[in-house]
């Protein structure tokens, strides 16, 4: 309804009347001040989303900041390095950056394990003269520069060729046994179903284009029968899964993750629903265990089923799902500063060109400032890097409290600021338990880093057909990210396994 403006001589005499005016004119300014500030924040939140959304597509998505941003907070720690050409031959020049000299990286030195081959160069007779006297020249040493070779895939038959051994009798004959194989009557040899499956599971190739690369090379193996392979593989390795389990859940810290995936044929489920594949890092440090779980759901019913037994400390994220089982089992739930830093920094993204102002930017600031001293702590034994977060962290984190504290009622929580600042206050408990035992880490990232290699492949084969594959998928993605987690070559190790299981 809009409101007419009323002239001087149109008012009327009576006081009270004049006070009933005035009382109707403040309810109806303060209804509009409502209104207005209703439409701000419905214009900030759509103008942030606006620029989140190009910022993901058009910018950089690095988390960290710009050293000029840095500058504006007076940070004096720059993180950002520029990067040589690592192929080109050069020398340890020194050049010029921020505050100090630093040498410049020449190309890396190709490791010494590989194989050798030597290629031998001679100076053509009619040039080992002297070209001042005609002498003959003499060899007085060699110069020696390196080459990476790469001898393409090939595929060989292995005959195994068993012994037959009779008696004159006739009644008494005997053969050579056949070695246990990883897939009874099957030509897949151990050495090819562990290409077959670092190729899926670790480059993520997906099998139709396995099924192409060895029609190249000779070989007609229908992706069908690679499938097969992987689901037997996967049930073959099913009992070091169970020994894994064991071993993880006997350390006191876990971390946690899960994510979606697609499986056509479940039963009682539409083939467009999602599943998830549940991840867990742990075991002792020294040998850290990485598993994958299928499961058609995501509630806390799974969570408990997985941490049966379990006790210590669990990182995840703010996924709710855990509470649950941590209530239940009396566990210590750690957070993740990763997802707040995340959350801020779609923030600053959000804020456009104002992004180097402002509370968002003053968040992941003070975030960037807990992450150098992670940096500086890396390498540290738990004991002592306990005491170095408490003498450097914990006074930015009073800091960090103290600021949230006096901006959070400042900010409309559905703006992306916000949301980072509430996420950042509804699990503070949580994020800042990482200072209470040197062993934990600030974030869950290793737990992502894990999971990550699954959802890179599953942008190349989209879905899985069956439960028994995504099952087989989840121990065999588990052995090679613990062997990685472990220093191990994933096709040496898988060759072993593949080999000596089957005994």
């Amino acid at each position: 309804m809009q409101c007419m403006p009323i002239a001087l001589h149109q008012l009327p005499d009576d006081i009270d009347a004049l006070k009933s005016l005035v009382a109707d004119q403040l309810a109806r300014n303060e209804q509009l001040t409502t209104e207005n500030q209703r439409y701000k924040v419905q214009v900030l939140t759509l103008t942030e989303q606006l620029n989140l959304a190009l910022a993901r597509r058009y910018a950089a998505s690095s988390e960290k900041l710009s050293p000029d941003q840095i500058c504006l907070f007076d940070e004096a720690e720059l993180d950002g390095e520029a990067v040589p050409d690592t192929d080109a031959e050069a020398d340890d020049d020194e050049i010029m950056v921020a505050a100090h000299k630093r040498k410049q990286r020449g190309r890396k030195p190709i490791p010494a394990h590989l194989p050798r081959i030597d290629v031998i160069h001679e100076l053509p007779e009619s040039m080992r003269h002297c070209d001042h006297d005609g002498r003959l020249l003499t060899e007085i040493d060699e110069v020696i520069s390196e080459q990476l070779d790469i001898i393409p895939a090939k595929i060989r038959v292995i005959r195994h060729i068993r012994k037959k051994y009779a008696c004159d009798c006739g009644q008494c004959i005997k053969t050579a046994p056949l070695p246990a194989q990883p897939i009874p009557k099957s030509m897949a040899s151990p050495g090819l179903l562990a290409h077959i499956t670092v190729s899926k599971y670790q480059d993520a190739l997906p099998l139709y284009r396995q099924e192409t690369i060895l029609q190249r090379i000779g070989v007609d193996l229908p992706r069908a029968t690679l499938a097969n392979w992987m689901i037997k593989a996967g049930h073959l390795v099913q009992p070091l899964i169970n020994l894994m389990q064991e071993r993880l859940l006997s350390y006191d810290i876990l971390q946690m993750d899960e994510t979606t995936v697609q499986v056509l044929k479940e039963s009682g489920r539409r083939a467009q629903s999602k599943s998830y594949l549940w991840l867990q890092r742990g075991g002792p440090p020294e040998h850290p265990v990485v598993l994958y779980h299928y499961d058609p759901g995501r509630g806390a019913g799974v969570a408990t089923r997985l941490l049966e037994g379990f006790k210590g400390y669990l990182q995840t994220d703010g996924y709710d799902g855990y509470n649950a089982v941590v209530a239940s089992n009396h566990l210590t739930h750690v957070g993740c500063m990763a997802h707040a830093r995340r959350r801020f920094h779609d923030a600053v993204k959000a804020q456009g060109r104002h992004k180097t102002r402002g509370k968002a930017h003053r968040g992941l600031t003070l975030i960037q400032k807990l992450y150098r001293v992670e940096k500086q702590a890396r390498n540290l034994e738990p004991e002592k890097r306990h005491a170095h977060r408490q003498r450097h962290a914990r006074p930015i984190l009073d800091e960090m409290r103290a600021w949230l504290d006096q901006v959070l009622p400042q900010v409309p929580p559905t703006s992306a600021t916000g949301k980072a600042l509430y996420y950042l206050h509804n699990e503070w408990d949580k994020l800042i338990r990482y200072l209470d035992d040197g062993r934990l880490e600030i974030d869950n990232n290793a737990a992502e880093n894990a999971i990550r290699p699954f959802v890179i492949g599953r942008k190349n084969w989209l879905f899985s057909d069956s439960v028994k594959g995504v099952t087989a998928s989840a121990n065999l993605y588990s052995l090679i990210e613990t062997a990685k987690a472990n220093g191990l070559e994933p096709y040496a190790y898988l060759r072993y396994l593949f080999t000596e299981l089957p005994k």
